[in-house]
């Protein structure tokens, strides 16, 4: 866990609205480590998404650099930035994105199809607690279910990180601490480097460590002692 797999050094995002200038991030300085489990906890408009979004290839800084194991993010092209995704990337939105016509299996397959060394779509979906709904269509399939699909999604391509947008925030209690154990049952037996950004204060028991963002900047940082399990959270 001392290898740093991400580096951020004075990171800002301005997005231009018309003739106001609204600035996301500010000056951020960020390390993620290979294998732990970061929460980052924030209001709405705090940093958090656009943070993530840049860690993942989705975006890029206004200034500032972020760097990959070494390698600059900062100035990456389109085809770079899509290569990265696809090659050390995976992706959990708080909508599942799925699609209608496939069943489950065949859109893990869509992941596993252009990646280098995929989990077989069977086998991801058996991590997450599907192996016996593989054939359902996501219409066959309740809120918690879709998001274990869509968590099997982004594991079977074997990512060197996984970031998780708000990925309890359409669920209730239960299934919320289900889809919580699949993501830390990924961290821990595959040692994917795992960030998952959510409002929820509850959810930073869980981590290795705990980020607080607001206006754009970081405001605290801590390391938890002890990681709870999904269950031992107070919600």
């Amino acid at each position: 866990m001392d290898e740093a797999v991400f580096r951020a050094r004075g990171l800002s995002k301005v997005y231009r609205v018309g003739e106001v200038e609204v600035h996301a991030l500010r000056d951020v300085d960020l390390e993620l480590r290979r294998g732990e489990f970061v929460v980052m906890l924030g209001p709405s408009g705090s940093g958090k998404s656009t943070l993530l979004n840049i860690l993942g290839g989705l975006d890029v800084p206004t200034s500032g650099s972020v760097s990959f194991l070494e390698h600059d993010l900062s100035g990456g092209d389109d085809r770079a930035l899509t290569a990265f995704r696809r090659e050390h990337v995976g992706f959990v939105f708080q909508f599942y994105n799925l699609i209608p016509s496939l069943t489950a299996r065949e859109n893990v397959a869509l992941v596993t199809e252009i990646a280098a060394n995929p989990l077989d779509p069977a086998e991801a979906l058996a991590r997450v607690g599907l192996g016996d709904r593989i054939d359902h269509f996501p219409a066959q399939l309740s809120g918690g279910e879709q998001q274990r699909v869509a968590i099997a999604r982004a594991i079977a391509k074997r990512p060197d990180v996984l970031l998780c947008d708000e990925p309890t925030g359409a669920l209730d209690f239960e299934t919320g601490v289900r889809v919580l154990e699949v993501l830390e049952r990924t961290n821990r037996e595959l040692g994917t480097t795992t960030a998952v950004i959510t409002h929820n204060a509850s959810i930073a028991g869980m981590a290795d460590r705990v980020i607080r963002m607001r206006s754009g900047r970081i405001v605290e940082e801590r390391r938890n002692e002890r990681r709870l399990a999904p269950a031992e959270l107070t919600w």
